[in-house]
């Protein structure tokens, strides 16, 4: 069993969906847990929840607090990892976790729309690496998690709508293995997780059209989408000494359906 007592975890875009998740999942391993996204009101909600998961094996309640963070914004991630650091003394584990999705075809894409998704998908993700890991080298160690797509291209596949948005995970599958390279040598590992189809708020324009979601799951061999602890137990795995050997691995868990 995984075990991050007294680690330190941020996970960004944390206020629903997978983010809230790997929130929940890191603090019942025993992470004291920084939930961060847009909203302080939701985060703040997720916090609550947090705050009231059975002690278990931990020794204590766990640990969490709310802040407020735009990805794209650096003096908003700066202001992340230093209340961070203010509060717990270290950054051990960041979960690049904050996204956007939006359905546009190709040629009707705005420039705004690109820098848009861009900002936060990839740009957010440098922003909220180089900051945390400035403060991981001070320490001799730390692990950054990406949150990536099998819509990442190359190795991943393309989906028609949404090239800003492809563009921004292939971005992070390469950044990940760069990245991975580079900090090494500070002790500080860097995986991505690529999901396929998770049953999150993203994807609820998708199971409004019951014939695209058929032909969606068609082509997943395990013919279903996948539930959000299921991604976030690998994330916990990655975040844990249990993968200390691993750094630089894009690792997709998508039902089955690269395979196919």
């Amino acid at each position: 069993m995984s075990n991050l007592k007294n680690k330190v975890a941020i996970v960004t875009g944390a206020r629903r969906g997978m983010g809230r998740t790997h929130a929940l999942t890191l603090a019942r391993a025993g992470a004291k847990v920084v939930v961060s996204d847009i909203s302080r009101e939701d985060c703040q909600k997720v916090v609550e929840e947090i705050k009231n998961l059975p002690a278990g094996r931990q020794e204590k309640k766990a640990e969490a607090v709310a802040l407020k963070c735009d990805v794209s914004n650096k003096k908003d991630v700066e202001n992340l990892v230093k209340k961070t650091v203010e509060k717990w003394g270290r950054v051990d584990i960041l979960v690049n976790n904050a996204g956007i999705c939006q359905f546009k075809p190709f040629l009707d894409l705005t420039e705004e729309e690109w820098n848009r998704t861009l900002d936060i998908n990839l740009k957010g993700y440098f922003l909220c690496s180089q900051t945390a890991a400035k403060q991981m080298a001070k320490q001799k160690g730390g692990v950054i998690v990406n949150i990536a797509s099998v819509a990442m291209g190359q190795q991943g596949i393309g989906f028609p709508n949404i090239v800003h948005y492809c563009a921004s995970k292939g971005g992070i599958a390469a950044m990940t293995e760069a990245m991975a390279l580079e900090l090494a040598p500070y002790n500080i590992r860097v995986n991505a997780v690529a999901p396929g189809m998770i049953e999150t708020p993203m994807v609820e324009s998708f199971k409004q059209d019951p014939k695209q979601t058929e032909a969606l799951l068609a082509r997943v061999p395990m013919h279903r989408m996948g539930e959000p602890q299921e991604v976030s137990n690998l994330v916990l795995f990655l975040a844990s000494d249990q993968s200390s050997y691993m750094t630089g691995s894009v690792v997709v868990i998508d039902g089955g359906w690269l395979a196919g």
